[in-house]
């Protein structure tokens, strides 16, 4: 197995790519909760 070359990485560009996906993963967690207890209260509401 020959190690991997990985090209010449700016690491002020991975921590920008770094930080976006923090952000995205951490709006899609608050998102996913948000629509659960939603739909739980609809459950709850409907009885």
């Amino acid at each position: 197995m020959f190690p991997l070359q990985l090209p010449e990485v700016d690491p002020v560009l991975v921590g920008i790519i770094l930080v976006l996906l923090l952000i995205v993963f951490a709006f899609f967690l608050l998102l996913r909760r948000t629509l659960l207890s939603f739909s739980e209260g609809m459950r709850e509401g409907r009885k």
